[in-house]
């Protein structure tokens, strides 16, 4: 007899678990579990790396990631609102930093201010967190710009104009209703941003760096020299996502309670 659609279907999902299940065996017994335990999981090796991985590289990561997420904020609504601008050289400027900076690579961002700014301005001084700050707010306003306009582009035009008919003044009503709700509506990609600034940040090295300096890429590549294997490289890895996995968990609560957006015809 023929199957069904909804058979075949099933059948496939089957065949599916199938093959995975004899990879995955296949695997398990070709695998040099020895020799895997040595190189990824030397429990010697992982313990050298504590508490430093958390006291210095772990916290340093973190603050990496605020300071770059604090600048490119406040960056990207500025950018937003210019790219709204009725003044057309405020949306050129806009747009014109917008496309350059997300069509560059983070590397050469952190490259272009640890070098090109010493060079530009042989006097002016930058602190390494400042220089770090710049590189990551530059890399991630370009993109929370977009996210932030279209934010604020969601919001219903009736929350504008019950603004406005209470009398409240364009910039007022920008600030205290509009603005408000776009921050609703974009908190899940903004949260996938922020993860995504956190692995960034990985790209401090550049800017020069001593061990109290270091954040945690750096910290696994500095461990590395001394150890035989993999291990600092997995036990980087683990403090990642220690930052990551929460913010992902968080991401999906936000998408969950405000991914439909602010509904339509409400009031102010």
């Amino acid at each position: 007899m023929a199957l069904s659609r909804r058979q075949r279907r099933s059948a496939f999902r089957w065949a599916q678990y199938a093959l995975l299940l004899v990879i995955v065996v296949v695997f398990a017994f070709l695998a040099d579990w020895g020799r895997l335990g040595k190189a990824f999981f030397d429990l010697d090796v992982a313990a050298k790396q504590f508490p430093d991985v958390i006291t210095v590289a772990l916290k340093n990561t973190i603050i990496f990631t605020a300071l770059g997420f604090a600048l490119g904020l406040g960056l990207g609504l500025l950018l937003a609102l210019m790219r709204l601008s009725s003044v057309g050289p405020y949306r050129w400027f806009a747009r014109g930093y917008i496309e350059f900076f997300r069509g560059l690579p983070a590397l050469l961002i952190f490259l272009a201010v640890g070098v090109g700014v010493p060079i530009a301005f042989p006097n002016v001084f930058l602190p390494r967190n400042v220089s770090i700050m710049l590189a990551l707010g530059i890399v991630s306003s370009a993109y929370m710009a977009e996210t932030i306009r279209a934010g604020i582009q969601a919001v219903p035009r009736g929350q504008v104009e019950a603004a406005r008919s209470l009398g409240m003044s364009p910039a007022r009503t920008m600030i205290t209703v509009v603005i408000p709700q776009a921050f609703r509506i974009i908190l899940p990609p903004l949260a996938n941003e922020l993860i995504m600034l956190t692995k960034d940040s990985s790209l401090a090295f550049l800017l020069g760096t001593t061990p109290a300096q270091q954040e945690l890429a750096q910290f696994s590549r500095q461990a590395l020299l001394e150890a035989k294997g993999l291990t600092p490289i997995v036990v980087a890895g683990l403090c990642y996502l220690v930052i990551t996995i929460p913010l992902s968990i968080l991401q999906q609560r936000l998408e969950k309670k405000y991914g439909a957006g602010v509904p339509g015809g409400g009031t102010v």
